[in-house]
């Protein structure tokens, strides 16, 4: 493995962006559960909007994990490219004896 290639991270910033956006309708999915003020939670906003929106959440967040994060970044597929490519062959150099001062 080649050290000057840059990491490649399974998620994208499209990924991390559906996530917030999962994790948001889901606590607005408990909130809205809570904010119900008939008994033991069993109105309108309790039994229907709060799991439709968790649902929804959870579906958005499925999505976010299974998308697939794009291209990389232009910087990125550069170093990639450079990496791949053979380094030229350098002719080899005589070694030089070391010279020594006395002080």
């Amino acid at each position: 493995m080649e050290h000057n290639q840059t990491p490649r991270f399974a998620f994208g910033p499209r990924n991390y962006r559906l996530m917030w956006l999962g994790l948001a309708l889901l606590a607005a999915g408990f909130v809205t559960m809570t904010l119900d003020s008939a008994d033991y939670g069993e109105g309108f906003l309790g039994i229907t909007l709060g799991p439709i929106l968790l649902a929804v959440g959870f579906i958005i967040e499925f999505w976010a994990i299974m998308a697939k994060p794009g291209t990389p970044p232009p910087a990125a597929t550069d170093t990639i490219t450079r990496a791949e490519t053979a380094p030229k062959p350098v002719a080899p150099v005589a070694p030089v004896a070391p010279t020594y001062k006395r002080p």
